[in-house]
């Protein structure tokens, strides 16, 4: 598409592909996209879709989506579909009042979190098959951003897509191997006890979308879906405010990560590990984390034990522009995960032009490019790894300024939030072409199962599958 084609947009009705212009409802049950991929992933692909000549409503509970603004976004709004917030800050695991409760799925969400669980995909589903059935009609495709719970099988009034940008259960099986008793091993399958519904609706839908080929062949392994009903669309950094800027001075030993600190998944704990050996060659070598500062934990301990309260600060509640001068600012960007199913991070430091050090868990190789030339890549969970990787990008200006410019060129070629809209819209009208039914599973055991009344007239063995047409 042409930048003139782009501005001067699509005639009445039509969209910049050509086709009729449509009407989407957008899902999220968890859309702050200052806390998590799946926010930002909310926010950027509606703008998207909006600028393709598309109207995108996006519906979310709490904490509900910020969407961008702006007079060539009229066709973006923001449905409020409210839970009880039960996690919300500053009184997490609340128990509400008698008078907030209105109806049974709110029951549901206290007495699910009440038993240890983590309520909200299933409760928002539940919340959202209502509000779409009231409005049949008012969408041609509803796009469901992960939450996978059963209120979104069966006759919504339009097809459905489903995006899953990795399986949950791989997190879940990492917070299990890292879980120090059995009392945490405990807390942890009931938190994630809602996995076992996300696995078998998957298996029910007949259009998903994923961020990565790896996170595709994760969703075959870890919840059975058939790989045809699988397409990969890439997502991506948002290029135009993720760019360089001379103006903004590096900051000598400044590397920068975004994390979740006691989040085993994320691998903190190894770069903290690795920052304490490379300062022993690099002392002015300092961290920040674009996260929450831990209280307690294997993080907070490891800092304590290594002495690097003065050389690690954790910054939370930024803004966009001041995230992105701050990425702008370090000599090394950093993604020590474990496992990403795609890695925003990566790609928006590296539109940035700063040099990335990243693992190659997951999808990041995927994201990063080959190793010494878009990126350093080292294996997951390795500290020396890591510290070696560390040193070498801190004391060699010439490389750090290579692979910056590679990795820049690398996103601008194949990861932008334009080019993920344009393939996502590819799904909608294949999906509206097909509109099948979702695939019949066997029921769930009743300790499982939701509420009767929730789940839709849909019966037969899990082993049965559609192809897409």
């Amino acid at each position: 598409m042409t930048a003139e084609a782009r501005e001067a947009g699509p005639p009445p009705g039509s969209a910049m592909d050509g086709g009729r212009a449509l009407r989407i409802a957008l899902l999220t049950y968890k859309g702050n996209p200052f806390c998590g991929g799946q926010g930002v992933y909310v926010r950027h692909l509606s703008r998207e879709l909006v600028r393709l000549g598309h109207r995108v409503e996006v519906i979310g509970a709490q904490p509900y989506p910020v969407l961008d603004e702006g007079e060539d976004l009229e066709g973006l709004r923001l449905t409020e579909l409210p839970s009880l917030d039960l996690y919300r800050q500053p009184d997490p695991f609340r128990t509400p009042k008698r008078d907030e409760y209105r109806d049974w799925v709110d029951a549901l969400e206290v007495a699910t979190m009440w038993t240890g669980g983590f309520p909200e995909p299933v409760t928002f589903s539940l919340r959202a098959r209502r509000h779409l059935r009231a409005r049949r009609g008012a969408f041609d495709v509803i796009h469901d951003n992960q939450t996978l719970g059963y209120g979104l099988l069966g006759d919504l009034g339009a097809p459905l897509v489903t995006t899953i940008h990795h399986p949950i259960t791989v997190d879940r099986q990492l917070e299990l191997d890292a879980a120090a008793d059995w009392k945490r091993r405990a807390s942890v399958r009931r938190w994630y006890a809602f996995t076992r519904m996300q696995k078998r609706v998957a298996r029910r839908l007949p259009s998903i979308v994923t961020v990565s080929g790896t996170s595709r062949q994760e969703i075959v392994d870890h919840l059975g879906v058939r790989p045809q009903r699988i397409n990969v669309v890439h997502i991506g950094a948002d290029t135009d405010l993720f760019s360089p800027d001379p103006a903004v001075p590096e900051v000598p030993g400044r590397i920068v990560t975004t994390s979740s600190a006691d989040v085993p998944l994320k691998g903190l704990i190894h770069l903290v590990e690795a920052l304490a050996k490379a300062r022993t060659e690099h002392p002015d070598a300092h961290l920040v984390v674009v996260g929450k500062r831990p209280e307690e934990g294997p993080v907070a301990a490891a800092v304590e034990r290594y002495g690097l309260e003065g050389a690690i600060e954790f910054v939370k509640g930024i803004s966009d522009a001041e995230l992105v001068d701050l990425v702008r600012s370090a000599q090394v960007a950093c993604v020590p995960s474990l496992y990403e199913g795609f890695s925003l991070p990566a790609a928006e430091a590296m539109a940035t032009g700063t040099p990335l050090l990243a693992t190659t868990g997951g999808a990041i190789p995927e994201v990063a490019g080959a190793d010494g030339e878009t990126c350093l890549a080292v294996p997951p969970g390795d500290p020396g790894a890591l510290a070696a990787g560390l040193g070498r990008l801190l004391g060699d200006a010439e490389l750090r300024a290579r692979l910056g410019a590679a990795g820049r060129a690398r996103v601008l070629d194949r990861f932008t939030w334009a080019r993920a809209a344009q393939g996502t819209v590819e799904r909608y009208r294949a999906a509206m072409d097909c509109s099948p039914g979702p695939v019949p599973v066997r029921a769930a055991a009743p300790r499982e199962a939701a509420p009767a009344a929730a789940l839709p007239e849909v019966a037969g063995s899990h082993h049965e599958s559609r192809t897409p047409c």
